[in-house]
């Protein structure tokens, strides 16, 4: 004789009690200990990011089919990864957020799977994938698919790169092959809390003999100041969905789309304060940050990178509510020369910009590559034409303006108008030059100042000389590398008509599968 038959409201509330414990994940006590270290639990994380109301989740229901090692009675809610869509600020992003409390969030075959089918339904629908990682590793227990998992991810993380912007938070662990997924990604955000490594302290240990703690060898000030790995520091996670959320304002939500027009101010009148940002001994720095603040809306300006390779400034800022890209040499730092790290940092932002339609500006006071045998064992010369091959590839407006020294190479890798420039400006500050006025003279003049009674007062003559025949923006106008000598004060306007002039540009360029970038 068969059971009472179910009705509707019988498998109504099935279907709820389940829910309600697929979404518990771990349970209290482990959610608990989240919140003891400081960390939210994946579905808060999910809630912080999102519009309220707006997510849908995906493969709640999904369970691992391992049976090896006791795993068959092992139950895991959704896998140890919460995945659907929701909105941002009214976009729509797709997003995955690992689970720590099931099974410390370790990534088996479904946990990838349900990642991996969220990144394709990204691409699908053109729109930006957010990966919230927190995870211990790749799940031993399932062996050879665990790994299949994982390249299904990083695979999916290649199909979109340079189609939708990603951005990985890294919220807590993530060491091992779960690493290459962020490094895949465009946007890295780390919290004080996380740790980032291919392989940990302990194994390093018993390896190399190296000592090591994990904070040392992958905590966010070692990936921000040392590798490059990681974009963005915060403080908790909080602060990293905040930098998410205001980095995605920034972006397109895929390669087809414009970046989102904010309401901005469109005051584009003169600004006297510029014309007193840089100090009339040429050799004395100051902070070219001060600079783009005066020149972006609201000096509301999203730094990338700010602890990295701290000679080149790169971020974002808006223009009369319209998303530009800065490149800016900093003097305050190593003099704002382009060493290995800097033209990294520049040609990979250079290159996002480029793929999602963001305009670039470069503002250029750039003494030279840094000379040295350390520099150029280690690949200067490579290193410094990704800077060149980046700026050529190009075909979003770019705009570049010499704002003191531009000299020899380095004045070209910074965007000068035979590296595609669309507009180049210069303040009368501007010294562009194969070199500075010092060492010209030096070979120029050579004989001069070896035969003179006073070598060093004639050396001082005639290094004004060339200085005074050189060294300015003037001959460069002449010869048409300059479209116009503009007052500092005036730079956001010029900028800002620019923009507005090259918001049609059409480039196009040979047909090819790709172009290789020096690596």
């Amino acid at each position: 004789m068969t059971g009472k038959q179910k009705t509707m409201k019988d498998r109504i509330a099935e279907l709820r009690e389940k829910r309600a414990e697929v979404e518990a994940g771990g349970g209290e006590a482990r959610h608990a200990k989240q919140h003891e270290q400081g960390k939210l639990t994946a579905r808060e994380r999910v809630d912080s990011l999102v519009d309220e109301g707006s997510f849908e989740e995906i493969g709640l229901f999904a369970q691992h089919r391992t049976t090896l090692f006791g795993m068959d009675k092992a139950v895991m809610p959704a896998d140890g990864v919460v995945t659907g869509t929701g909105t941002v600020f009214g976009r729509p992003v797709h997003l995955a957020s690992q689970d720590f409390s099931v099974a410390g969030g370790s990534a088996g075959e479904m946990h990838s799977t349900k990642v991996a089918n969220a990144l394709h339904s990204a691409l699908q629908a053109g729109t930006p994938f957010v990966f919230i990682n927190d995870s211990g590793g790749a799940r031993v227990q399932e062996g050879i698919d665990s790994l299949s998992g994982y390249g299904k991810v990083f695979y999916q993380n290649v199909n979109l790169s340079g189609v939708v912007p990603q951005i990985s938070i890294i919220a807590g662990p993530c060491a091992g092959g779960a690493v290459y997924s962020p490094a895949l990604t465009d946007f890295i955000i780390q919290t004080d809390k996380s740790r980032m490594f291919i392989t940990g302290p302990d194994v390093i240990k018993q390896v190399t003999g190296e000592q090591v703690t994990a904070e040392e060898l992958g905590g966010p000030a070692t990936h921000m100041g040392r590798s490059g790995v990681t974009h963005f520091v915060a403080e908790d996670d909080e602060q990293a969905l905040l930098i998410a959320k205001k980095l995605l304002s920034f972006l397109p939500s895929n390669n087809t789309e414009e970046p989102p027009l904010i309401e901005g101010e469109y005051d584009v009148e003169n600004d006297e304060a510029l014309n007193e940002v840089i100090p009339d001994d040429p050799k004395k720095g100051y902070d070219v940050r001060d600079v783009i603040a005066r020149i972006v809306d609201s000096s509301d300006f999203l730094e990338v990178q700010a602890g990295y390779a701290m000679n080149l400034v790169v971020g974002f800022g808006r223009i009369t509510g319209h998303t530009v890209g800065f490149i800016a040499n900093q003097s305050n730092h190593l003099s704002g020369v382009l060493d290995i790290n800097a033209s990294d940092k520049g040609a990979r932002f250079i290159r996002f910009c480029n793929a999602f339609n963001i305009p670039v500006v470069n503002l250029v006071d750039v003494p030279g590559f840094l000379p040295g045998t350390a520099q150029e064992y280690d690949g200067i010369i490579r290193h410094g034409a990704k800077m060149l091959f980046a700026y050529s590839a190009a075909t979003v407006p770019k705009i570049t303006v010499v704002l003191r020294k531009a000299y020899g190479g380095s004045y070209l890798a910074m965007c000068n108008k035979d590296l595609g420039a669309d507009r180049v400006f210069a303040w009368p500050t501007a010294e562009i030059a194969v070199m500075g006025a010092e060492g010209a003279a030096g070979v120029v003049f050579r004989k001069e100042i070896a035969a003179a009674d006073d070598p060093a007062a004639k050396r001082a003559e005639l290094v004004q000389l060339y200085r005074d025949a050189f060294s300015t923006p003037y001959v460069a106008a002449a010869r048409g590398q300059v479209d116009a000598i503009i007052e500092p004060a005036e730079t956001r306007r010029y900028i800002a008509r620019a923009l507005e002039q090259l918001a049609g540009k059409r480039e196009l360029r040979p047909a090819k599968k790709h172009g290789l970038i020096p690596l």
